[in-house]
């Protein structure tokens, strides 16, 4: 391992710059269609890192925690307080239950699972929407915690409850923000991932942070701007596209397509 740009190990100036520019970009996709964001992110950062470093970097940084936060700060008015101390409780069961578990039902199965389920949600939204708020919103805190242990993208079921929910796309984009800072919160502490490792990461989160500030700024004029149909279709399609990511992903691992 070498010592790289601002003492960050293996990481010039150029992938420095570039992670920086891709922070700003996926947070602003992300304001913009609710979704999707955090995923790019980690498609990109693992073209660098190792999946020992990808995992705790990308949760800290999206920082998932980070990216998050200036997300809400932004858009804190909007946040439907109501829903969040369900799915807290139901977040942390959820983690606690995933971290004690290491053999059981296989990721591929998880993963079609979870693909065919995000499909049927965002289409077929009456079933998203069925139950109290706070029923709901624990039920799906604790499933996305469980299977997020062991699959990645798990926003992506999430997300459609959410936009069952609430009429507004303000509400639906920062709630789901909210939502998913808490779910890599209670992840962290399942992992313990809050170690010492990722000291000499710290510029680079910092820098990441800062951009993706930025992106979460430009993307809330924009989201504001942007008529409720179209961010309701745009939102549909980009999870679509990421539920069929997923069932890919399945396939791959079944060695039913190359990987």
């Amino acid at each position: 391992m070498e010592t790289g740009f601002l003492g960050v190990p293996d990481v010039s100036v150029a992938i420095f710059s570039g992670l920086a520019a891709a922070s700003m970009v996926t947070s602003f996709i992300a304001t913009v269609t609710g979704a999707a964001g955090g995923l790019l992110l980690l498609d990109t950062m693992a073209l660098v890192f190792p999946p020992q470093i990808l995992i705790p970097l990308h949760t800290v940084t999206v920082a998932m925690l980070g990216d998050n936060v200036t997300r809400i700060a932004v858009l804190w008015r909007d946040v439907a307080r109501s829903a969040l101390l369900p799915f807290l409780i139901g977040s942390t069961l959820g983690a606690a239950a995933g971290g004690k578990i290491f053999v059981g039902l296989p990721t591929v199965t998880l993963q079609l699972i979870l693909g065919f389920s995000i499909i049927v949600f965002v289409w077929m939204p009456k079933i998203a929407n069925a139950g109290s708020l706070g029923g709901r919103f624990g039920v799906v805190g604790f499933a996305a915690s469980f299977v997020g242990i062991f699959v990645s993208a798990t926003g992506a079921l999430v997300a459609p409850f959410v936009a069952a929910a609430f009429d507004r796309r303000q509400n639906v984009v920062a709630t789901f923000s909210a939502a998913m800072g808490i779910f890599h919160l209670t992840k962290l502490i399942a992992f313990g991932l809050l170690g010492a490792a990722l000291v000499p990461y710290l510029p680079l989160m910092a820098a990441m942070l800062a951009t993706s500030a930025v992106g979460n700024v430009i993307g809330s004029r924009i989201l504001k701007r942007m008529p409720e149909r179209s961010f309701r279709r745009f939102f549909q399609i980009i999870l679509t596209l990421m539920a069929l990511r997923i069932l890919w992903m399945a396939a791959g691992n079944a060695g039913l397509v190359p990987t």
